[in-house]
């Protein structure tokens, strides 16, 4: 018998053929996330399972899938998953720690300047119907000459840098680690603790994991120590950001605007976790730049996404170790 491999969200066709070769492929044909009833109705005899960023396995989930051999993540940030619960039953964990690097830091680049420069607010005058030529208004701020400050200087902390010292900026970073001499040399970085970042920079960009020590790093203190006027951009993931935080900051001015592609709603695995994007940020239109989680919505980057977590699921079903595993099982998977 064929092995079975459950996806919880939609593949690109390619993707589901690649599976369908060798196993008995049971797809999520919509676009929406299953709820879990649903999930763990199609995975109770599974061998394994394709999840994304939507999802959220515990031990609870595991013990209904006890033929489960291998969880293929097509993600690279999996704090909504029990690592450890798979390991203690020789279940392979994998990611795909490489590919949403430079998209992400793309989009974070599009929002900072989206949301400097007003670029919805102009688009939005435009299609109204009420452009008759040019108008002083709309002033926005430039990025040459001012200072960026990046908090995590990772993969995508790394690629952002890469790309904005072309626009002659500024960069200050915090992180545990310094760069190395040559690229801080090249982007015209420097190394600061978080408190002078947050003190000195026009833009912060947060560009860190979801962690206990993560969770609302920015949040009302934080923003009373930025500079007044100064903006945030998040593009990591949403509960960094203390979003009724930044609501009170835009209100009172002490943040000139919010860009964000990556919300708390989503943090499936906080029990607090609000259910909404804050109403005060959503009617801020003119302080507020907003995309709906498109850090690596680009076609051929999620292909390759979604064929590095199945080739991590075929090794695993073969008895290789998968290229993309992060634990190691206790039990050997045959």
């Amino acid at each position: 018998m064929k092995p079975k491999v459950v996806l919880t969200h939609w593949v690109h066709p390619e993707i589901l053929d690649l599976l369908q070769s060798v196993a008995d492929v049971v797809p999520n044909t919509t676009r929406d996330t299953l709820p879990r009833a649903e999930v763990l109705a199609r995975a109770s005899d599974a061998d394994a399972l394709m999840a994304f960023m939507p999802d959220s396995i515990d031990a609870a989930f595991l013990e209904a899938c006890p033929k489960l051999k291998v969880v293929g993540a097509a993600l690279k940030g999996y704090d909504n998953f029990d690592v450890e619960a798979c390991t203690r039953r020789g279940i392979w964990f994998t990611i795909v720690p490489d590919l949403l690097t430079i998209p992400t830091a793309e989009l974070t680049i599009g929002l900072l300047l989206g949301l400097t420069r007003h670029l919805i607010e102009g688009d939005r005058r435009m299609r109204s119907g009420g452009f008759q030529g040019w108008r002083p208004e709309l002033y926005g701020t430039g990025l040459t000459g001012r200072t960026l400050g990046i908090i995590g200087m990772g993969a995508v902390g790394r690629a952002i840098a890469k790309r904005l010292a072309g626009f002659d900026m500024k960069l200050v970073y915090c992180d545990k680690m310094a760069l190395d001499p040559a690229l801080e040399t090249a982007w015209g970085a420097r190394r600061v603790d978080l408190d002078t970042l947050l003190a000195t920079s026009d833009f912060v960009v947060p560009m860190l994991p979801m962690t206990a020590e993560t969770l609302h790093l920015i949040n009302a203190g934080a923003i009373a120590k930025m500079k007044h006027g100064s903006y945030l951009v998040n593009a990591c993931r949403g509960s960094v950001v203390d979003e009724m935080a930044v609501a009170d900051a835009l209100r009172s001015g002490r943040l000139a605007g919010y860009a964000a592609d990556v919300f708390e709603m989503e943090e499936w695995q906080r029990p607090d976790r609000p259910h909404a994007v804050p109403q005060a940020l959503l009617d801020d239109t003119a302080r507020t730049f907003f995309t709906p989680h498109l850090g690596s919505a680009v076609r051929e980057v999620r292909i390759d996404i979604e064929r590095q977590a199945a080739g991590n699921i075929l090794q695993a079903l073969r008895g290789e170790r998968p290229a993309g595993a992060i634990n190691d099982p206790l039990r050997a998977v045959a």
